[in-house]
């Protein structure tokens, strides 16, 4: 969340930063509702001036019922203007929830996914002298994924893995795990899959987003779309000490997207659900280190690829692309050979002091003990639906069978998926 302070001392760049996300807000009057709210301060402590030399008067013995009485009445007023004043400060607060966060200096201006900028490429396409089949009827040639059955439990857009399918999805959410904790240092954890209000409310999924999430009414609770939102608030009111930064953790979870705005979108087989399986890389860190830590986060989602030896690219996303919460943002996507274009399987974002603002969650500098917000990053370290689209695409043999790439064959304890 911003500040009201640092808004109003950089209000041009915020309101560009926002209208650049195709984001409207009226700033208008936020700043009526503020000059509103300088008014009833001012009054309050002019009214509380007033009591103070009253009592005064009164603590002398001068005109004690008169004073008494006027005293009464000053309270009075001060109390219905605390009240008055509650009421703005609450719309205030409010309104600060919708206002997304400040794109960084090195995002490229634009409109949407169109205006992205490619970064760089690995590997390279797959090429087949027999035509590709697409990963549905892979699926349903190898019995991988049962999407009748599935549709027939929960409706359209959930998976049903069977068989090997199941087991190669198992396997590549513990490959990886183990890469990241063992290669790259992570802190493994297995966070709740439902939260409170407050979870996804610090991350900025809430209260602007909150038809996109699955709602529990019942118990006022929210399914994750992402394991972001329990991880981020893990550290939520801490302070944390500068030498324990950056903390690094990794979890897989269930995510839950109720995909509100996925009209017109691709939404066969896996590559739009609303339940999926992900693995999350978050990192809370020092300020100064964090997009030295950006760069760090992305080349650990990419080395998932890399072993898997999969085509992708990374894109630096647009400002109108950008997600509400996010400073600056870097989308890996894979390539699907049999779709013929590229598929984000991770998105690896710097959100700055904006989550942390939220959470409340500080850290004591080592040189003068004073307190600041953290930097929080997350990225998916990867996201197994279009990953596994991608595998099972790029990896097929002419027969119908699907081989298994080398670093899986250990976990799935075979060379070849056979018909």
């Amino acid at each position: 969340m911003l500040s009201l302070k640092f808004i109003k001392e950089n209000f041009d760049l915020v309101k560009k930063s926002t209208t650049s996300k195709n984001i409207d807000f009226d700033f208008e009057e936020l700043l009526k509702n503020d000059d509103s709210r300088i008014e009833l301060i001012q009054k309050v402590e002019g009214l509380k001036s007033e009591r103070n030399k009253i009592n005064k008067e009164i603590a002398s013995k001068n005109n004690i019922e008169k004073n008494i009485e006027l005293m009464r009445g000053i309270s009075k007023e001060i109390k219905l203007l605390d009240a008055d004043l509650n009421e703005i400060l609450k719309k205030i607060n409010y309104d600060l929830l919708y206002i997304p966060n400040v794109i960084h200096d090195s995002v490229p201006l634009g409109n949407d996914e169109k205006d992205n900028v490619v970064i760089k490429e690995w590997g390279s396409k797959p090429n087949f002298n027999y035509p590709a089949r697409g990963h549905m009827e892979i699926c349903e040639l190898l019995k991988l994924v049962d999407f009748k059955s599935a549709s027939k439990i929960s409706g359209s857009a959930f998976p049903l893995y069977t068989n090997l399918g199941a087991l190669y999805e198992r396997s590549l959410i513990n490959f990886m795990l183990d890469i990241h904790i063992k290669e790259h240092g992570y802190t493994e954890v297995i966070p709740p899959f439902i939260v409170s209000a407050s979870s996804p409310l610090t991350t900025g999924n809430l209260p602007k987003f909150k038809e996109d999430m699955y709602y529990i009414e019942l118990d006022d609770m929210y399914c994750i779309p992402t394991a972001e939102v329990p991880v981020t608030n893990i550290h939520s009111g801490e302070i944390l000490k500068e030498s324990d930064l950056p903390k690094k953790y990794v979890a897989y979870s269930a995510c839950f997207r109720r995909e509100a705005g996925s009209y017109g979108k691709d939404t066969r087989g896996l590559l739009r659900l609303h339940q999926f399986n992900k693995v999350e890389l978050v990192q809370f860190t020092n300020p100064v280190e964090s997009y030295k830590i950006l760069e760090e986060l992305l080349l650990n989602a990419e080395k998932i690829l890399q072993k898997l030896n999969l085509h992708y690219r990374v894109v630096s996303l647009a400002s109108g692309d950008l997600s509400f919460s996010a400073a600056k943002c870097y989308d890996i996507e894979v390539w699907s050979p049999y779709e013929q274009k590229y598929l984000e399987v991770s998105s690896c974002s710097n959100f700055e002091s904006f989550q942390a603002r939220r959470g409340n969650i500080k850290y004591k500098k080592k040189d003068n003990q004073k307190l600041d917000y953290v930097h929080t990053l997350n990225g998916s370290g990867l996201a197994t639906p279009r990953l596994l689209v991608s595998l099972l695409e790029s990896y097929q043999n002419e027969d119908g069978s699907v081989n298994i790439p080398d670093s899986l064959k250990n976990y799935m304890k075979l060379d070849k998926i056979l018909l």
